[in-house]
């Protein structure tokens, strides 16, 4: 198999979108342990979790219109990497499920702005030869991301504390939002 069939822009998209399903990733098997220690339940956790989808399918709709829209879609992918940062920084003020609740709202918005517009972008950037192979790199790319993600996250969780998990968490997003937003815009 042959490693270097991906050209400049999928490479970038791949790394920038590994940086935030890592993010994602290291907080999602200990999220219930969270959602108790802010004083909630299961039930909390799961409508949180909840809050998230809802507000993620809603937006997605939308963003995908406006991705359709969009001389430079990349911007909204910039613009949702950095709404999860902005999340998972929200994570650091929780104290109580309400302010979860809003912080799981603010996530799902960030992951709905940025998905069409990388779908779309990963999909221009494909090799009509190859688009299998590269389809197929992202996903296994995403269940390797999720196991060290996952891994990494409780490891972070259980010697440093939760804080610096969602701090490590926003840095990731920051520096893909970042990174994109100073490429030069031919790139995407």
């Amino acid at each position: 198999m042959r490693v270097l069939f991906f050209n400049r822009a999928l490479r970038i998209l791949l790394w920038t979108n590994a940086l935030i399903l890592m993010a994602g990733a290291m907080f999602g098997p200990i999220y219930a342990i969270f959602v108790e220690k802010i004083g909630g339940n299961l039930m909390d956790a799961s409508f949180a979790w909840g809050i998230f989808a809802v507000s993620a399918g809603i937006t997605t709709f939308i963003s995908g219109y406006f991705s359709d829209r969009m001389k430079e879609s990349e911007l909204l992918v910039v613009a949702g990497y950095a709404i999860m940062g902005i999340g998972f920084v929200g994570y650091l003020f929780v104290g109580s499920v309400i302010a979860l609740f809003i912080v799981e709202a603010i996530i799902g918005v960030g992951e709905a702005i940025f998905s069409p517009s990388f779908d779309s972008l990963y999909s221009r950037h494909l090799d009509g030869h190859r688009s299998g192979s590269q389809w197929g790199a992202w996903e296994s790319m995403y269940y390797f991301v999720m196991t060290v993600g996952a891994v990494t996250g409780g490891y972070i969780a259980n010697h440093f504390g939760f804080n610096v998990l969602f701090t490590i968490m926003a840095v990731l997003c920051f520096f893909s939002a970042l990174y994109i937003y100073k490429l030069p815009r031919r790139v995407l």
